[in-house]
């Protein structure tokens, strides 16, 4: 999920729209992708339109396709921040198919980000006792991460955190996922250690510009904020 993968992806599943226009689940991906790019490459304005443009087109043609209505969700969420047509499409996804652990890995994340705690962390267990071995499940511990941060649970959302970054220590979040419990829990050596590498991954990290792309929570973006500035990440 960093922006080297996803341009590669791009001209891959373009082909896949071309040859099937009402093809939901390549527009899922291609939102997929251009959410990506918009979050952490650059927060550049043509990524954003053609994530919503594809994450839209993901809605509206997979009423029947968990996986596409799970990935418009996403993107809806995380890039439109139209959070009641996201849970919808959520939700309509978990009717069409309970035990996709796909969108309750997605919807953890979402859901923490919009400052439900209770249920970004639920629905994370759930998707791990479904899949526990999915490569996806690291969307998972990223759920129960910000869940437990909100609550003040900093040992949980530490613990959540490492997890996160042993299963993907490529993907610059769950780093930062796991700076600022550290923070909190006064481990500083080990929060700018993992700071470090947020900024390996991700040169162009930027604390309030991450917080403002994704519109989190208040509480939330202003707890991880401050966190990761103690830790040395840009503002």
């Amino acid at each position: 999920a960093m922006p080297d993968e996803a341009a590669t992806a791009l001209p891959l599943l373009r082909q896949a729209v071309a040859l099937e226009p009402d093809y939901a689940g390549a527009h899922g991906f291609l939102a997929w992708c251009h959410e990506i790019l918009f979050v952490r490459g650059g927060f550049g304005e043509e990524d954003r339109v053609a994530a919503l443009r594809h994450a839209r087109a993901a809605v509206t043609l997979g009423r029947d396709d968990a996986t596409a209505l799970a990935l418009g969700a996403f993107v809806i969420a995380m890039v439109e921040h139209d959070r009641p047509t996201a849970f919808e499409a959520f939700d309509q996804a978990l009717a069409l198919s309970p035990s996709t652990s796909f969108t309750l890995f997605l919807g953890a994340i979402a859901l923490g980000y919009a400052g439900e705690a209770e249920r970004a962390i639920e629905w994370g267990r759930r998707g791990l006792r479904i899949s526990p071995f999915d490569r996806l499940s690291y969307c998972a511990y990223h759920g129960i991460a910000t869940g437990n941060f909100l609550l003040g649970r900093y040992d949980e959302a530490a613990m959540a955190g490492r997890r996160a970054v042993q299963l993907s220590p490529s993907f610059s979040v769950s780093h930062s996922l796991l700076v600022a419990p550290l923070v909190k829990l006064g481990r500083l050596a080990e929060a700018r250690a993992a700071a470090a590498e947020v900024i390996a991954l991700q040169p162009r990290f930027s604390a309030g510009g991450f917080c403002a792309a994704l519109e989190m929570h208040p509480d939330l973006a202003a707890g991880l904020i401050e966190a990761w500035r103690a830790a040395g990440l840009p503002p």
